[in-house]
């Protein structure tokens, strides 16, 4: 995966502001994310936010680190194998915002999607799956030895 150069920045940048100008993205819309819980203080709160309540489901798995040596970059990576995967979300519990990232899963795309997070300090690391409208989840324990949020 390369990295995003300033010109790939400003393409993108443009992209937005043409469809914004245009009546094609509405100021709603661009700011979803922050309506689909990123403000969330508590694990409950980013969950309630989501939508109902998600099911535990074994169809769903977390690769992270059992031990990170620095909670600044810890690799996760969630893989569904629920048919009709729309959306992955990925919270870590006792983060100050939970919730960390949510990745639409466009139809006919290997539902799996890999990021690094910060975390504050040893948590359960939740994976929550919308597949044909429900929600499923699961989650992993990882242990933090130097905190990534300021700790």
């Amino acid at each position: 995966m390369r990295q995003a150069t300033r010109r790939d920045l400003l393409k993108q940048g443009s992209l937005l502001a043409m469809l914004a100008g245009c009546g094609l993205l509405t100021t709603r819309q661009a700011m979803a994310a922050e309506a689909a819980g990123f403000d969330a203080k508590t694990l409950a709160e980013a969950l309630k936010s989501l939508g109902s309540a998600p099911t535990p489901s074994n169809e769903i798995t977390i690769t992270s680190p059992d031990i990170a040596e620095n909670g600044a970059v810890v690799p996760v990576a969630v893989t569904s194998r629920l048919p009709k995967t729309q959306e992955i979300y990925i919270l870590v519990e006792k983060n100050p915002n939970p919730l960390t990232a949510i990745f639409t899963i466009p139809d006919g795309t290997e539902p799996f999607v890999s990021t690094r997070t910060k975390m504050g300090q040893s948590t359960n690391v939740y994976a929550v799956v919308k597949a044909d409208g429900k929600l499923y989840s699961t989650f992993k324990e990882t242990k933090v030895t130097l905190g990534g949020c300021g700790g």
